[in-house]
């Protein structure tokens, strides 16, 4: 009879041991991979190769969620995290619980959804400015981009020159970081003298309208700005008068070579 060979084999799923067991993950049927869950020969490493299946159903991560001996595991809670078909709030609710170096690495995983990475991130953030000075420069190093940014800004000497060489980090956030009111000289003067960063056109806009940009490295970029963005930085109220100045004699420089060429 159809309907006792699926007693039956629920009943095997529920039972199975060893190899039988190691089988009985692969299953596709739903209901026998949750009656595996009630198997009391299921241990942390099986659960935790089921969850690499891409193809489970909502409904088993959610009893998977739902049992405490399984999110009692940190290699489960991270598994649930990452799993594209977990349910938002089932993931949002693990993330909360997961060890910050395993946010770390979920919000830098491709395959893990967008909105989970990001949701990573937010709580990496909430932690940065409570961590002893080692977590952080880890995070410098290899953390996500706006983490980075955030160890970057607090301006911590071996954090700055970490962050700005992590290969996370992206312009739009050295931008930001520029664009944020108090951001210490020292963040500012590394900005401006790091090979990488200093180069970006961007950044160089950027760095002419800031107050802590040292005077060389002003001196240095200035060549380089189109007319407009200088003639830009100028209606600044925030310019200091000294930055002003070497602006203005940087256009009348140019506006005598255009003369010299004319004549």
């Amino acid at each position: 009879m159809p309907g006792d060979d699926a007693a039956a084999s629920l009943q095997r799923a529920r039972s199975a041991s060893g190899d039988d067991l190691d089988l009985l993950i692969h299953e596709a049927d739903v209901e026998t991979l949750l009656a595996l869950l009630e198997n009391p020969n299921m241990q942390e490493p099986h659960v935790s190769r089921l969850l690499e299946r891409l193809d489970l159903s909502a409904e088993l991560l959610t009893a998977v969620a739902q049992e405490g001996k399984w999110t009692s595991s940190e290699s489960i809670r991270l598994r649930l995290a990452r799993h594209p078909r977990t349910p938002h709030r089932i993931a949002i609710s693990v993330l909360r619980q997961l060890y910050l170096f395993d946010l770390v690495s979920l919000s830098l995983l491709p395959s893990a959804p967008a909105d989970i990475r990001r949701a990573a991130e937010e709580f990496i953030l909430t932690r940065v400015p409570h961590l002893p000075i080692g977590e952080k420069l880890t995070l410098a190093r290899r953390g996500p981009p706006r983490v980075a940014a955030a160890v970057l800004a607090e301006g911590q000497p071996q954090a700055v020159k970490l962050a700005l060489a992590n290969p996370q980090l992206t312009e739009s956030q050295i931008l930001k970081i520029l664009a944020k009111p108090g951001v210490p000289a020292r963040v500012v003067t590394a900005i401006s003298q790091h090979a990488k960063w200093s180069v970006q056109y961007n950044v160089r806009v950027a760095l002419v309208r800031h107050a802590h940009t040292p005077v060389p490295s002003l001196l240095k970029f200035l060549p380089d700005i189109t007319l407009r963005d200088l003639k830009d930085a100028l209606t600044l109220e925030t310019l200091t008068p000294h930055f002003r100045k070497y602006i203005q004699q940087e256009l009348a420089r140019r506006a005598d070579n255009v003369n010299e060429n004319i004549l």
